[in-house]
């Protein structure tokens, strides 16, 4: 990691605690577009940043994962026994996200892919090619599983907690934590 690279990833990390991140992240200009109302959790700047394009409202989860290039020249080039020794370029390629995006925790996102918007992508994917938006991806590669209406449809049918109940800042409280576990017991005895 280059000093400029390590600088800012420590800078990013002191802004976390400050709720500035995004605010650092685009006032310094580190990826080619940072859109407004877009979140960033992660605590390290990828490699070549200025070939990764983040549109609005976008939430990226922590330890995603931007590849924006390869190193499978290094290997080449270094062996003088490899046919073709010291001609092999590095690979890379651009990323964009459009708006209205959740990428999920443990996402990779490939080199040259295009994620359209509202979009939802689940934890631990890999997405190797464009991904059109409207729709929820998930698995390895990356697959469409639902429409985004229909994602938030079951969504809400899903939310069971009472109005009234939400969380505070990083936490929840004990009330709305042992409502939670009641209904995971009640949830599992019903089966």
């Amino acid at each position: 990691m280059d000093g400029k690279r390590l600088w800012r990833t420590i800078r990013l990390n002191l802004y976390l605690r400050k709720g500035k991140k995004a605010k650092y992240i685009r006032r310094k200009g580190i990826f080619q577009n940072f859109g407004k109302g877009s979140g960033y959790a992660l605590r390290t700047i990828p490699l070549y940043p200025e070939l990764i394009s983040i549109g609005n409202y976008v939430r990226i989860a922590p330890k995603v994962t931007f590849v924006t290039h390869d190193v499978v020249n290094a290997i080449w080039n270094s062996d003088p026994d490899f046919p073709g020794h010291g001609t092999y370029r590095e690979y890379m390629g651009c990323i964009k996200i459009d708006n209205n995006v959740f990428v999920g925790v443990g996402v990779t996102i490939m080199a040259n892919v295009h994620i359209g918007s509202n979009v939802v992508i689940g934890a631990g994917s890999v997405v190797t090619k464009d991904l059109p938006g409207g729709y929820v991806y998930a698995g390895v590669p990356a697959k469409p599983i639902c429409t985004i209406e229909e994602f938030a449809a079951k969504r809400e049918s899903n939310i069971r907690y009472p109005e009234g109940f939400s969380r505070t800042g990083d936490s929840i409280g004990p009330d709305f934590a042992k409502w939670l576990w009641d209904d995971f017991r009640k949830q599992r005895e019903e089966k």
